[in-house]
């Protein structure tokens, strides 16, 4: 039998040895971001989305490992484990094959297949296939009982043995399972009288396309408009007669000269296979489309928590509003909050002087170099004013700050959370936001951590997903975005050491309460001091964790402790003292990693230690950058039709990107419209946080839809898809006009399968 080690590398294609070493690193207790960065050579080199899946693969390989045992005692106790099924059941590859073997063998009600067997009509029911010319009736009539009267009761009793035999087949099971999956069609169409009610699932009300092309977001679209009473879902599974040969051919039944054979198989495939097989299609399509959107949102949410910091400069933050006002919070260059204050610019009140005049103040006062505006209501309004704060302190000698407009999806999550009521007991919920809205800006991956992850508004379909997985899905991603990165031990939040490789919630906030008890942190060493952070958890969080100025400059970097003495070695062969070594390029590009390597410290770890004295503590994320958004369009209706914008990627589905051009709506680029070349995924293409130019195709501003399309050379009213030749899926042949004009249909279609702005 092939061991869990050896499937799991097959998947991946990885050696075995790799596989085993990463489940015996797993097993001891060291945590997925400590084992991609400082265990390469046990692992051969294997990164955090290849150790993920050997976490999450070996679990359900145990669990499956652990019901193929359970079903073999329960088949053994009963005295009907052959050899041959033994083996079936040991080398069956997923849970679902091991519950088809075990289905003749599970304990359950009296069927009306048993009750007539009890009664012996299994000897007619062999009789009815050996001898296909007989008059069925004539052979019922010998085998009348108590329970079946007549020939009819005994011929129905002989055909309920016959269907049992379909049902608990499990090769046949399987392979009626696959086909359907793989030839079936699924349909759908509007309710009745819903069609108004139902407006945004227009596209569906009368919609057909083969199952194994059906696209993610399609799946959860259909299963959300069959769970809001909208939509009727049908699965097509193709011709009846190709599965009602299979299973004659499977049991070799004469149906060609058997009427009542024929009828008993067509019965069959009806009332059982069909449906078993459509319950099962419709659970894989959805296990199918979870975990497009779990993709989705992992990638999404990577792109957003790793988006380009604004770095550690003083920002002035405003949180748009209009009647309530403009709530304004100024912190420093640590993020410590300075002042914070209301402003009321816009209708009712209208006090944009003052307004203006109290901001440029607190600006000037505190040396701002950012004002952060949030993106929601107001945002076009308040980056005007922001702008003429920005002049006004130009014009009186000061730097002028620079405007950046900042998502504030999660920003009202946080406000009114326990992290942002401890974090400012006192102070007034509303002005939270404009604190968070102002540190995103400066470094959205510390800002971003004390939000759920589903409130940030990346995903698809978020909320029709499995929460368990998305929560464990989602939690995986955080934690090596953060550890990518490193953070900063005395300046981090509870809510962000949290995050870090081995460091629980208690030992996080054991962390600041020290750091606030003892002052900064001046060594790596020193962590030791913390209450609860014992070995395991120092070693598995160490390198994560930077000391800038301290004493050791090793402790900035992504060195860990225990391969100081590598660097040691390499500096007395250098003759360098360690603060002349790093970003010493010139020398450090001499030399050879083999020459430093031994048995503890392979090539791989001496090469990054190596590449991490070159450039110690380097940040991931990219170089900080904005959108400028056109003078004049605030609103949709401003838009016009061949304008060129830039924008701000604001999320990445599997049907393309929506981008914020600075109207309060955001725009659809439909996959189609992204490139010239075909593009099977937008993530191909555009990320979320990413500054893109973008042409304006279509603008519906009744229903508050914008088309929008990366190929500038693209014109408006032109379908979406024409200019690329998209090649042909399988299953696209099958596909009538009406389906081809849904699948490649013009922007407008687009926007309206995507649901946008309903």
């Amino acid at each position: 039998m092939t061991s869990i080690a050896d499937t799991i590398a097959n998947e991946i294609n990885v050696k075995p040895g790799q596989v085993e070493a990463a489940l015996k690193l797993l097993a001891e207790g060291n945590t997925v971001p400590f084992i991609a960065r400082y265990r390469k050579e046990a692992t051969g080199g294997l990164d955090d989305a290849q150790l993920r899946h050997i976490e999450e693969r070996n679990t359900y390989l145990i669990e499956l490992a652990e019901r193929k045992k359970a079903v073999l005692e329960s088949i053994e106790e009963q005295g009907k484990l052959t050899d041959e099924l033994k083996r079936e059941i040991l080398a069956a590859d997923t849970k679902a094959r091991v519950e088809d073997l075990y289905l003749p063998y599970k304990k359950r009600r009296k069927t009306k297949a048993d009750i007539a067997r009890e009664a012996g009509l299994e000897a007619l029911e062999q009789q009815l296939i050996d001898d296909p010319s007989a008059d069925p009736e004539t052979l019922a009539a010998a085998y009348l009982s108590e329970g079946f009267p007549d020939a009819k009761a005994a011929l129905d009793g002989a055909r309920a043995i016959l269907v049992d035999r379909f049902a608990t087949d499990a090769d046949l099971v399987g392979e009626v399972r696959d086909r359907v999956y793989a030839q079936g069609t699924m349909r759908s169409g509007v309710v009745e009288g819903k069609e108004t009610e139902g407006a945004k699932y227009a596209d569906y009300f009368e919609f057909s396309e083969p199952l194994d092309t059906l696209p993610s977001h399609r799946i959860l679209a259909l299963l959300r408009g069959e769970s809001e009473g909208v939509l009727v879902l049908d699965m097509d599974p193709g011709e009846e007669a190709v599965y009602e040969g299979m299973i004659a051919e499977r049991f070799g039944l004469p149906v060609k000269d058997s009427e009542w054979l024929a009828k008993a198989v067509r019965w069959g495939w009806r009332t059982k296979l069909q449906v078993s097989a459509n319950l099962d299609t419709r659970m894989r399509l959805k296990e199918k489309a979870e975990a497009g959107a779990l993709e989705v949102f992992k990638t999404n949410l990577r792109d957003v928590l790793l988006a380009a910091p604004a770095g550690q400069r003083a920002t002035l933050a405003l949180d748009p509003g209009y009647r309530n006002g403009v709530k304004c919070a100024v912190v420093d260059e640590t993020g410590k909050v300075l002042a914070t204050t209301i402003v009321y610019p816009h209708q009712p009140q209208n006090r944009w002087d003052a307004a203006r005049a109290e901001l440029a103040t607190l600006a000037a006062e505190h040396g701002v170099e950012l004002i952060a505006v949030g993106n929601g209501t107001a945002s076009r309004e308040s980056e005007k004013l922001a702008g003429e704060v920005a002049d006004l302190i130009a014009q009186a000698g000061g730097k002028r700050p620079t405007p950046v407009v900042v998502s504030e999806s999660g920003a009202s999550v946080y406000s009114a959370s326990p992290i942002a009521a401890e974090e400012f007991p006192d102070m007034d919920v509303s002005l939270r936001s404009a604190v968070s809205i102002a540190r995103r800006l400066q470094d959205p991956l510390a800002e971003l951590v004390k939000v759920d992850p589903k409130a940030l508004g990346v995903g698809q379909y978020q909320h029709d997903v499995n929460q368990t997985a998305l929560a464990q899905t989602l939690d995986a991603v955080v934690e090596d975005a953060v550890n990518s990165v490193g953070v900063d031990v005395n300046t981090a939040s509870v809510p962000l050491l949290e995050r870090v490789a081995g460091l629980s919630g208690t030992v996080a906030k054991n962390i600041v309460a020290y750091r606030d008890e003892h002052g900064r942190f001046t060594t790596r060493k020193e962590l030791g001091k913390v209450p609860r952070l014992g070995p395991k958890a120092f070693e598995q969080a160490a390198g994560f964790l930077r000391i800038q100025g301290g004493t050791n400059p090793l402790d900035a970097s992504a060195v860990h402790p225990e391969a100081y003495p590598v660097v040691e070695k390499v500096a007395a062969t250098t003759g360098l003292a360690t603060e002349k070594l790093i970003g010493n390029t010139t020398v450090l590009t001499k030399l050879s990693p083999a020459d430093f390597a031994d048995d503890t410290f392979g090539v791989p770890t001496v090469t990054d230690i190596l590449a991490e004295l070159d450039k110690p503590g380097r940040d991931p994320r990219p170089e900080f950058k904005t959108a400028s958004f056109k003078e004049g369009v605030n609103e949709v209706k401003d838009l016009i039709p061949g304008m060129i914008l830039e924008g701000t990627v604001t999320n990445v589905a599997a049907f393309g990107a929506f981008v914020d051009v600075g109207v309060h709506q955001d725009g659809l680029v439909h996959v189609s419209a992204m490139s010239h070349k075909f593009v099977s995924d937008p993530h191909e293409v555009v990320r979320s946080g990413q500054v893109v130019k973008v042409k304006v195709m279509d603008v519906d501003v009744a229903r508050n839809r914008i088309g929008l399309s990366l190929r500038l050379d693209d014109e408006p009213g032109q379908p979406a898809a024409a200019k690329t030749q998209q090649p042909r899926k399988k299953g696209q042949g099958r596909k009538g006009p009406k389906e081809r004009r849904q699948a490649n249909g013009s922007m407008a279609d687009a926007l309206k399968r995507a649901g946008f702005g309903n």
